[in-house]
């Protein structure tokens, strides 16, 4: 499992708004929990909670087994929940998540989706139910994680089907119907440079929408949004940060709701090696891991691996209780401010035909629209009114702009489209973020402009995203 970044955007609420814009509230886009203000705060002020990554990796030594590999390796004798459960409240944990399907899709639950399952092992029963009753049963929130990249079943880039897709929305419906309440859906495989499965080769927005109409109150987290401003949460509830990976929350950078991992070994699934190899430190957690992320408003999740008896290793249960002695969670964290709703759709200006006015030559307009957030267009230093558009060529709805920068550096501009007659106004005013998000009523045009009229220095554009939200 890896983080990129983390992958779903919560932006800050658009500051100043112009004459052109509605004089009313931004408009939300459908099915998003109408308290998710409320309970991105709820999450984060959980603070801290264990991953459990449970799987046929367990019996091979791997993180990343062989995709064919027999369920008849799946056999814990002596898996107790419980155990889990009693461990994570030992650590002063407030949830647990488990790992339902992994990259090489096999399901520890009873799934009708498929015969590659738990029920199809020597073990024959629900792992999933039986973490979901532990884990309420001893006042712990109940949250699962689940892989869309799948390579057992072949949902893998160039390959995905309708089938694919009915599948992913099978399962996750038996998930978010038959096991109770469930807080948060963790999901990974999705927009990663590993995975290579795009938010429009697996729809983000259906998937997103499907879970909020089976539970409203269920964040979705992907875990692959790594790759996009920290000020934003683009194809996420919560923000996401792998740390083993490198990905560190600056302490510098716009609060925001976050999530952050590490396990308590030296990889996600259990080893061979791990009862005779120290786990993490516990007080270095503490201090330097848990604490710190916590003051910036966001969640760590510890993980820790069952055995292949499906038990947690003696070294594993004493950093835990460690842990407990060393760190309580003393209630509600920071204040978050008010954010805006995820962007969830898929971004209509996407490698789209690109013109502007005279930019650097190694920095040429179709870098504002590659959906690489490292790569900018950059307006040659002669021109005093710069200008970036986007050209659909023929006519299409969208109600949601954005435009995203390295650094904050644009104040003034207008954005307008074109309506097949004439430039049309949708914004013209001040707005000095480096997020810039701009929602209207849906507006039907085949080109849509930025106006650069105040800036520092030479403007520069990271992304320009034109989307069409369901609302």
């Amino acid at each position: 499992m890896r983080f990129r970044p983390c992958l779903l955007a919560v932006f800050l609420l658009l500051s100043l708004v112009g004459p052109a814009l509605l004089s009313a509230q931004p408009a939300t886009p459908g099915n998003s929990a109408p308290n998710l203000g409320q309970l991105q705060q709820q999450f984060v002020d959980l603070r801290f909670g264990m991953f459990i990554h449970f799987n046929i990796p367990t019996y091979m030594d791997q993180d990343w087994p062989d995709p064919e590999a027999s369920p008849a390796l799946f056999n814990p004798k002596k898996l107790n929940a419980t155990q889990w459960a009693k461990a994570a409240k030992s650590a002063n944990m407030s949830y647990g998540c488990l790992t339902t399907k992994h990259h090489s899709g096999f399901c520890i639950w009873d799934t009708k989706s498929t015969d590659y399952n738990v029920m199809q092992s020597p073990y024959k029963k629900d792992v999933v139910k039986q973490f979901a009753d532990a884990f309420r049963a001893n006042g712990l929130k109940v949250m699962l994680y689940y892989s869309i990249l799948d390579t057992h079943h072949k949902l893998r880039p160039n390959q995905i089907t309708p089938a694919h897709i009915a599948m992913i929305k099978t399962q996750l419906t038996e998930l978010l119907t038959n096991y109770g309440k469930i807080d948060a859906l963790i999901i990974d495989g999705w927009d990663a440079p590993w995975s290579r499965i795009s938010y429009d080769d697996v729809p983000f927005e259906d998937i997103y929408t499907l879970v909020k109409s089976l539970q409203p109150e269920c964040l979705v987290m992907d875990l692959n949004g790594a790759k996009y401003p920290a000020e934003g949460l683009y194809y996420t509830d919560i923000k996401t940060y792998e740390m083993g990976a490198g990905q560190r929350l600056s302490p510098d950078s716009k609060r925001m709701p976050s999530l952050a991992c590490l396990p308590i070994n030296s990889s996600w699934f259990w080893k061979t090696n791990f009862p005779t190899v120290p786990v993490r430190d516990p007080a270095k957690l503490v201090q330097e891991t848990l604490v710190p992320l916590n003051e910036n408003s966001c969640n760590f999740i510890l993980n820790v691996a069952p055995n292949r008896d499906g038990l947690i290793d003696d070294n594993a249960l004493a950093g835990l209780k460690e842990i407990g002695k060393l760190w309580k969670n003393t209630g509600p964290t920071t204040k978050l401010s008010a954010l805006e709703p995820p962007i969830i759709a898929s971004n209509l200006a996407k490698n789209a035909a690109a013109n502007s006015s005279w930019s650097d030559d190694m920095n040429i307009m179709d870098f504002a629209n590659d959906d690489d957030y490292h790569s900018s267009w950059q307006s040659n230093k002669m021109v005093k009114q710069p200008w970036y558009e986007i050209d659909f060529k023929n006519q299409r709805g969208f109600n949601t702009i954005v435009v995203a920068e390295e650094k904050p550096n644009i104040t003034n501009y207008a954005l307008e489209y074109w309506n097949g007659v004439a430039w049309q106004p949708l914004f013209k005013g001040t707005n000095g973020n480096r997020i810039k998000l701009h929602r209207f009523g849906r507006v039907w045009g085949s080109k849509v402009r930025m106006n650069i009229e105040g800036y520092d220095h030479q403007p520069s554009i990271a992304e320009f995203q034109v989307f069409d939200e369901r609302r």
